[in-house]
């Protein structure tokens, strides 16, 4: 059986703290590929989301190319919002109906999960894959008395590197603040973004 990670976001920009998590989840749960899905209409996030879907999608495609295991995913793109976690894995599962498929978040998701629209839905289509940094105190059965069954559908990877603050908030106030950002984001994805001079407003 085909094991599929799912990393959601807006990717406004990408650096390399999605590749990062991207690479320990496939090793650590011996993933065959992970799909990287930006987000569309995201229901919470709207702020966030600084670009369009166009140039989200070709910084994404730069930061990911020349990895075999890593592609994109258009289904929040590709369908009107709001786009909610559980149809988002409903209709992947669809497309990929013999595969095991992983759910990547953060420890403060799997915190704030009974506040999500339909959260059993999500977790009844796939598996949870929790990034825990160093400092988090999360744990698969945090949520015992509310979502029954969750704890058997979570798996919690400890990545310690990734307790390094970074994000792409992070990588735009450097940029609006006239700091390097090389090294935080890919070479691909620096150059895209100064020769659009994006960011800096």
């Amino acid at each position: 059986m085909q094991r599929i990670g799912i990393l959601g976001g807006t990717f406004d920009p990408p650096h390399v703290g999605h590749l990062l998590l991207a690479e320990y989840t496939r090793e650590a749960l011996a993933l065959d590929h992970i799909l990287f899905v930006p987000v569309g209409d995201h229901p919470f996030k709207h702020a966030n989301t600084r670009n369009g879907v166009n140039p989200r999608v070709e910084m994404l495609a730069l930061a990911i190319e020349g990895n075999e295991y890593f592609s994109i995913s258009t289904v929040d793109i590709d369908r009107p919002g709001p786009h909610y976690s559980a149809d988002t894995v409903a209709i992947i599962q669809q497309q990929y109906p013999e595969a095991q498929l992983y759910f990547v978040m953060g420890g403060d998701n799997l915190r704030s999960l009974p506040g999500w629209t339909r959260a059993e839905d999500l977790y009844r289509h796939c598996r949870l894959a929790v990034m825990k940094r160093a400092d988090e105190n999360v744990s698969a059965d945090m949520h015992r008395e509310v979502l029954p069954g969750l704890e058997e559908r979570v798996d919690i990877v400890d990545v310690p590197l990734l307790s390094i603050w970074l994000s792409s908030t992070h990588v735009v106030e450097r940029i609006r603040e006239r700091k390097s950002v090389r090294y935080l984001v890919p070479d691909a994805v620096l150059h895209y973004i100064q020769r659009r001079g994006m960011y800096l407003k």
